[in-house]
């Protein structure tokens, strides 16, 4: 029997406003989790702004962007992932606002991330200033970086870097046999086979995506398929993703109950130069799977999107916020 779509519009708007109860206007952070995650939850309510057209959380870009600072200034430690997801989201803060105060930051924390680039593998970042690990997180995020802000100041050389990144990454063995994004390199440079966290086959879409777009080049889309055609297949096996964590006796950590809506998100972006109907059957189904099986009376999202609810924070609500979203796109 066929069943109605939810009116994801409305789940949306239900999810973010149970988010918001998290935020903290005078620390410009989400309580109860991480810098980093909160750059995601900025990036997931600007995305919410942008898709739906409601702008009634719009002022949290502005107190974020002069509280959060206090605590690192221009948005950069020494982690360069860290600093990659903060300037991803100050992208996206120009985009709906064309503040340049965004973009500034957004640059800013890219040249500072150049930095992190060294000759050892042959090439790309390594995770941290005293680090030699050079994991995939990184370098996706630095790839993708480098492609949206050459669409948004192509003289800035970033079309360079996000190429070079590509060229590195590529051929650095960080993508397994199967296609699946592995979580970086052994000391002696090869694949260590560590998991494959979702994340982590969702923002190289993202770049790849956005060098397609600038380029023309439909390779990056072949490419782009070889890893979202297996992600979809091997990390959800009935439909609905699924972390390697959820199924053990530990559980996931705070950084990991993020990673399932990044996936999801630069899927979603993937989606809109290659449409491959099953990339929007698989949001939606994760959507509604998440609204019907994963959610609290307060709209409050879990761990597991395909049930049952486990428990609520802001790094759960803010990674399921970007699969109803996404799917509010989809359906409109």
């Amino acid at each position: 029997m066929w069943v109605a779509e939810p009116d994801y519009r409305t789940c949306a708007a239900a999810g973010i406003t149970a988010l918001q109860r998290w935020y903290d206007p005078a620390s410009g952070l989400w309580r109860g989790t991480g810098w980093w995650n909160c750059a995601n939850a900025l990036t997931a309510v600007i995305r919410y702004i942008k898709l739906t057209g409601d702008n009634s959380h719009a002022g949290v870009i502005a107190t974020t962007f002069a509280a959060a600072q206090r605590r690192h200034p221009g948005f950069v430690n020494d982690y360069y992932d860290d600093n990659g997801w903060w300037a991803l989201a100050w992208v996206a803060a120009f985009d709906v606002t064309r503040e340049s105060r965004y973009l500034d930051a957004a640059r800013a924390i890219f040249a500072r991330n150049t930095a992190g680039w060294t000759g050892a593998c042959g090439g790309g970042l390594h995770w941290h200033a005293t680090s030699s690990y050079k994991n995939a997180i990184t370098n996706e995020l630095f790839l993708t970086l480098a492609a949206l802000l050459h669409q948004r100041v192509p003289a800035g050389g970033y079309l360079t870097w996000a190429q070079r990144e590509w060229e590195w990454f590529s051929s650095s063995g960080l993508i397994g046999p199967e296609g699946l994004v592995n979580d970086g390199l052994t000391a002696a440079c090869q694949n260590n086979a560590g998991p494959t966290w979702s994340y982590n086959q969702g923002v190289i879409l993202g770049g790849l995506a956005a060098l397609f777009e600038i380029t023309g080049d439909h390779g990056y889309l072949t490419r782009g398929e070889v890893i979202a055609g297996p992600a979809i297949g091997r990390l959800a096996p009935y439909g609905i993703v699924a972390e390697p964590c959820e199924a053990s006796a530990a559980g996931c950590d705070e950084d990991q109950v993020q990673f399932k809506g990044i996936f999801v998100r630069y899927l979603y972006d993937f989606w809109l130069p290659s449409r491959q109907p099953a990339y929007r059957a698989f949001i939606l189904a994760n959507a509604r799977s998440v609204w019907d099986h994963s959610r609290n009376a307060a709209s409050q999202f879990g761990l597991r999107w395909a049930g049952p609810f486990d428990r609520a924070d802001a790094a759960r609500q803010s990674s399921a916020l970007d699969v109803l979203t996404a799917a509010v796109a989809l359906s409109a």
